[in-house]
């Protein structure tokens, strides 16, 4: 398949940028992701300049996912935990019954 190309809009400023058409749905989202973190920043702090802005939400969002990320490995390992303590559990009660 060929790409499509995409107007996006980010600080009132546009930007064009090519994706597959698979990907349409998932850029036009992050888009507004690093939209709405870069207002978020322009308008609470004192950080000028677009490039600025644009390393702060780039910052932020990349905190987000790596908290996100540890916290997906924690309940993976929590899950762990506890289907080790079932299978104990079932084999407890298993010997029990005998």
């Amino acid at each position: 398949m060929s790409n499509i190309s995409l107007k996006i809009r980010i600080l009132d400023k546009e930007y064009q940028v090519n994706c597959a058409p698979e990907e349409r749905q998932a850029l036009e989202y992050s888009a507004q992701l690093l939209n709405e973190k870069m207002e978020e920043i322009r308008r609470g702090s004192h950080i000028i300049g677009l490039e600025r802005i644009a390393v702060m939400a780039a910052l932020n969002l990349t905190h987000d996912l790596i908290r996100t990320e540890d916290s997906v490995k924690q309940n993976n390992q929590a899950s762990g935990l506890l289907s080790s303590m079932d299978l104990k559990l079932n084999s407890v009660l298993a010997d029990l019954a005998n």
